[in-house]
């Protein structure tokens, strides 16, 4: 590495994406959970859903997928003794973070009519259905 080597106020050395995104082969496999670096190289063979799983995760941004799965409180700690840095601070907004998809969603405006006139139409079309229905059964 040409530039000195960067650490976190806690003393983690910070990667650089394109560092992390090259390791992705089974002599070294790096995986990112919320701006931590893992090295999981060593835990693939023994990972409880296949290292396939992992694989599939490898140099990028694994942090939806480790979320999704609900991992216990051992396997959240068994994890901790795995990493070994954390993603730069320049190079977190070029992956997709969950909390950004939530804060994205909630704030996109999508028009009136959408959220509220096509359910009460759906509504009232049933409604009248129903009861042209039940006036021909009786």
């Amino acid at each position: 590495m040409d530039e000195k080597e960067e650490k976190s106020p806690d003393g983690a050395k910070y990667y650089r994406l394109s560092e992390i995104e090259e390791q992705n082969s089974f002599k070294s496999t790096w995986i990112i959970i919320h701006n931590k670096i893992y090295d999981v190289t060593k835990f693939l063979e023994e990972h409880p859903g296949g290292e396939e799983v992992l694989r599939e995760q490898a140099g990028g941004n694994a942090t939806e997928s480790f979320e999704d799965v609900g991992h216990s409180t051992d396997a959240r700690e068994m994890a901790d003794d795995m990493v070994i840095g954390e993603l730069h601070p320049d190079d977190r907004h070029k992956i997709a973070r969950p909390e950004e998809t939530l804060v994205t969603t909630v704030k996109d405006e999508s028009s009136w009519w959408t959220n509220w006139l096509i359910p009460a139409l759906s509504a009232a079309i049933i409604t009248l259905i129903y009861r042209i229905y039940m006036t021909e059964s009786e």
